[in-house]
């Protein structure tokens, strides 16, 4: 067997010719051309004269622990659309030091573990490895991943403690994130519109958000035709809220007297759904609806709330919303009061969800899943990178191992 096709099939790299190698202290050097005999623009693939060539070295993935690096000697061309630029290798993407199979190799890992990890293992500078991902993510992922979308989530996430921002647009229907950029304001949101333009965005028929008013706002500029669910959490986190901020001045109150041990330690049973309450729960309970009147209402106010967005009948939600709304505005409870106010201003998109059964549940889970990809990085030092992170993992990208022997055929 001849040792070039022996390297050919070690390498596993198509449309390409192995002339040669040598060895150095370090690392395995093959020289390689591409199997075609013309030149085309590196920029947009297209047939282009050659004039002058310099050397050029890609690394690739190693074997028997040699670095491996492919040399050849790129011609420059000149291209009618592109202007002067190289011409392309069938092995590597333009303007990359790296073969494909090793930049999957680096995206392969990176989807499973922290970037320092990732630069260790491969021998890259961290920085490096974001780079790559970058490259990946434009290579294998969805080339319009804003196309067909009608059921959308629109949510943030802080990064880098709690400074920053990015806002983040995940397709319901096929449970990925299509869209990510820095910043949680209204200018943010409408950039995501423009990107999608006037003729997708009049297909778009539902919009999950939380109660932000900055989202609402620009949505009710962009796609006014679109249909506002407001997500169930933040809903019912409302309420919940307000029986704590009612429970903590309970105590305030009653700090020093009988009354007092019957609020004592009932934060928790106060705040769990009733299937989930132990014993002990049900008898802290059964001792606030005995001794303290006002507490007892806010946590019957909490659970009526979470009965009627169970509700699957959207007039007979409206009802029990609107009573609600006017027995929280009578309960002489501040803080539901408050929250009687928010809700009347908002019922139209939480009846949404009753209608539709959608939330932001599946935005909320890609976000537990980017805080995840965050932790493990120790941090980010801009929002591209994490971005470029985001969409290699939540976005659908599969990245398949690359194996050193794809073709055994000599």
């Amino acid at each position: 067997m001849r040792i070039a096709s022996l390297l050919r099939v070690l390498l596993g790299l198509k449309h390409t010719r192995v002339l040669g190698f040598k060895f150095t202290e370090t690392e395995l050097v093959v020289a390689v051309k591409p199997a075609k005999r013309s030149s085309f623009c590196s920029g947009c693939g297209g047939r282009a004269p050659r004039y002058d060539r310099r050397i050029r070295r890609w690394r690739h993935l190693d074997i028997c622990g040699l670095f491996v690096e492919l040399e050849y000697e790129t011609w420059r061309v000149d291209c009618a659309a592109c202007g002067v630029t190289t011409e392309m290798v069938p092995w590597a993407d333009a303007g990359s030091g790296f073969t494909r199979p090793f930049e999957d190799l680096v995206a392969f890992l990176a989807q499973r573990t922290d970037k320092t990890t990732v630069s260790t293992m491969m021998d890259v500078a961290w920085k490096t490895v974001g780079r790559i991902v970058e490259r990946v993510v434009a290579r294998r992922g969805r080339q319009d991943r804003l196309a067909d979308l009608k059921n959308i989530g629109i949510d943030e996430l802080s990064y880098r403690r709690h400074h920053e921002y990015i806002t983040i647009v995940t397709d319901h229907d096929g449970g990925r994130v299509v869209w990510a950029a820095p910043g949680k304001d209204a200018d943010t949101v409408h950039a995501f519109f423009d990107a999608l333009g006037p003729e997708r965005t009049a297909k778009i028929e539902t919009i999950t958000i939380d109660m932000s008013k900055a989202y609402k706002t620009a949505i009710a500029e962009a796609a006014p035709h679109a249909r506002v669910v407001f997500d169930r959490f933040h809903v019912q986190r409302l309420a919940h809220d307000a029986l704590d901020k009612v429970r903590r001045e309970q105590v305030r109150e009653l700090v020093g007297t009988d009354d007092a041990r019957a609020v004592k330690n009932t934060r928790f049973a106060l705040q769990k759904n009733p299937w989930n309450c132990t014993q002990t729960d049900h008898e802290k309970l059964a001792d606030v609806q005995k001794t303290n009147r006002p507490l007892y209402r806010a946590y019957l106010l909490k659970e009526t709330l979470a009965s009627i967005l169970d509700r699957r009948q959207v007039n007979v939600a409206r009802d029990r919303l609107t009573e609600w709304i006017g027995w929280a505005a009578r309960s002489r409870l501040a803080p539901f009061q408050k929250v009687a106010r928010t809700i009347k201003e908002h019922a139209e998109g939480i009846l949404a969800y009753v209608a539709t059964g959608l939330s932001n549940g599946r935005a909320e889970g890609m976000n537990g899943k980017v805080r995840t990809i965050t932790r493990r990085a120790f941090g980010f030092h801009g929002p591209w990178s994490l971005i470029a992170l985001i969409f290699l993992c939540c976005s659908g990208i599969v990245v398949p191992l690359p194996h050193r022997c794809p073709n055994l055929t000599l």
